[in-house]
């Protein structure tokens, strides 16, 4: 099931460091390996549209993890 996510990327530090997307909700999800490089700067705000994926663990496990089908980015902080 695809969904639609706007929030903040953020660089977590865990580990040998991961990804996350923090929805304006507060709720973290953490953007499996293999997004577009442009999508992953610190600070930068975007739509993205992915997978929930409960069929996978990380190393970080710090939210739910989004693989990503699109995005928009739409500002930074």
């Amino acid at each position: 099931m695809s969904i639609r996510i706007t929030g903040t990327i953020e660089r977590r530090d865990i580990g040998i460091g991961a990804w996350a997307l923090v929805s304006e909700e507060g709720v973290a999800y953490e953007i499996l390996k293999g997004a577009d490089t442009s999508l992953l700067k610190t600070g930068q705000k975007a739509i993205i549209t992915g997978n929930i994926r409960k069929d996978v663990m990380t190393i970080a496990m710090i939210g739910p993890a989004l693989e990503v089908q699109s995005f928009e980015i739409i500002g930074s902080d």
